[in-house]
């Protein structure tokens, strides 16, 4: 059930927590005694980001999959914020093909699930469709991208290629599917963080999942000519996704990283149409950026 307190009753109800671990756009803390965490929404549209996440995983069950209960709920002072109870498991693994391997299975099986063809959804965040949406798939993605992006060189090229999306379903996605969102619990599998969720193409999630893995490899000292893009081409690919991708991570760093892609760069990813040559080439676009200092 969902209770509406304020935060430090439900801090003293819930708790005691412990120190916040801090990310650009949330502050989160642990129960002491492993129970529960508080998440603290921060930045960019927190209320609407905290309204999606806790109905988000209250809808999901519905559709068969483990998600965290939402213990309490509120907006107050300090920002909009929430409790989630723990699940157990652990955060999938990519230190290894067969763990790589793993991870892309329970993509699917999540996937699955909330990728089954429903009536009336229209492009936007969440999944109620309460607020108007942009009205096109296309748009919907372009939306996500600060107006600064819109100077770029690149913009229209991305736009032109987003196009095809408007002719695919829109479909519930959970709109972060990264390894540590998906905690195994022996047979058991647990899907956490759902502040993203929305309505738009199938794409969104593969190519979530794919540039996460990629970018975490890379970071953690793979070489990009080591990265398993064959395991990778088992999902669905959109070659227009993964540049619009690529582009959202860097217009979410540093001001000045959005400069670091070029026309090419979107060109060669968006019009790509194999999987593999596709994936080799964000590998290498990756790593390039990550040599020139962008943040993980």
């Amino acid at each position: 059930m969902v209770l509406s307190t304020g935060m430090a009753e439900a801090e003293l109800a819930l708790g005691p927590f412990g120190l916040a671990a801090v990310k650009p756009f949330s502050r989160t803390r642990h129960a002491l005694d492993g129970s529960a965490l508080l998440k603290v929404y921060v930045g960019i549209d927190p209320e609407g980001r905290r309204r999606r996440e806790t109905e988000t995983a209250e809808q999901a069950v519905h559709l068969g999959l483990s998600t965290p209960a939402v213990l309490a709920t509120d907006r107050c002072v300090a920002g909009s914020w929430a409790v989630f109870s723990m699940l157990p498991g652990r955060p999938c693994s990519i230190g290894s093909h067969e763990a790589i391997t793993e991870f892309v299975g329970h993509v699917l099986e999540v996937t699955g699930r909330l990728h089954q063809p429903a009536a009336d959804l229209t492009p936007g965040f969440g999944w109620d469709g309460r607020q108007a949406g942009p009205g096109s798939q296309r748009q919907f993605l372009l939306d996500q991208l600060s107006p600064r992006c819109r100077r770029r060189p690149w913009w229209m090229v991305l736009g032109r290629a987003l196009q095809s999306l408007d002719a695919q379903p829109v479909v519930r996605l959970h709109g972060d599917l990264k390894p540590e969102h998906l905690l195994v619990d022996g047979e058991d599998l647990h899907v956490v963080d759902w502040e993203a969720s929305a309505r738009g193409p199938a794409a969104v999630d593969y190519t979530d999942a794919v540039f996460h893995l990629v970018r975490d490899l890379l970071y953690e000292d793979m070489p990009p000519e080591r990265v398993p893009v064959d395991l990778l081409t088992k999902m669905p690919f959109s070659g227009p996704v993964l540049a619009w991708r690529l582009v959202l991570w860097l217009d979410r760093r540093r001001p000045r990283d959005i400069n670091l892609v070029s026309t090419h760069d979107v060109r060669q990813l968006a019009g790509e149409e194999q999987a593999a040559a596709a994936y080799r080439s964000l590998a290498w676009s990756v790593a390039l950026l990550r040599a020139a200092g962008v943040p993980r």
